[in-house]
């Protein structure tokens, strides 16, 4: 079944507020819907199984990794009507171009990813696709240390937070990060 017109629907967020949950739970309807999927993931993210994204919750989909955004178009298969796009602030700047032709095209884009790097700062192309989606839906986890709404991601460097210069990408899940709110989060050396 063929959408009548494409769009990009983001689903972004701190880490552990349940994008990649959010993303597989879209698939699986289009996939009852009888509708062609495609689910595509950054190779650089070696959390987890490279057939597959997975959540933190352990809920899984079969995904292609690629080294670049280019490489989609080239792998996406005739017949296609739903992309997913899983860790997209991983993505060099081509992907906002492979999102939004492959959208032009009449294709459903589904893009998960976080907001923001654990500075708090806008993290890689996603502000650029949320701004050119259709719909955003924004994701809060639960702050490990008061229980409020987190949206910001913590990393911590021998169980101290991150000094702001710090490298911005570093893959790791909960012995690295923690979500936080934004009186716990924490960036030593940052703008104070």
């Amino acid at each position: 079944m063929r959408h009548t017109s494409g769009g990009v629907e983001v689903v972004t967020g701190s880490m552990f507020s349940g994008k990649t949950d959010e993303l597989i739970r879209r698939l699986r309807r289009a996939r009852i819907a009888r509708q062609q999927i495609q689910v595509f993931k950054p190779s650089v993210d070696t959390r987890f199984e490279e057939g597959k994204v997975t959540s933190h919750a352990g809920s899984e989909f079969e995904a292609v990794a690629v080294a670049s955004a280019r490489d989609i178009p080239a792998r996406l298969e005739s017949g296609t009507t739903v992309v997913g796009v899983d860790e997209a602030q991983f993505f060099d700047e081509e992907i906002l171009r492979v999102v939004q032709e492959l959208a032009d095209q009449g294709l459903r884009v589904i893009v998960a990813g976080l907001d923001t790097d654990f500075r708090g700062e806008p993290f890689g192309m996603m502000p650029a696709i949320m701004a050119q989606a259709e719909r955003v839906d924004k994701l809060h986890a639960i702050c490990m240390v008061c229980g409020d709404l987190a949206s910001r991601t913590q990393r911590l460097i021998d169980g101290r937070p991150a000094r702001y210069d710090d490298p911005v990408v570093v893959v790791g899940a909960s012995e690295l990060y923690e979500a936080r709110c934004r009186e716990h989060h924490q960036v030593p050396g940052g703008a104070e």
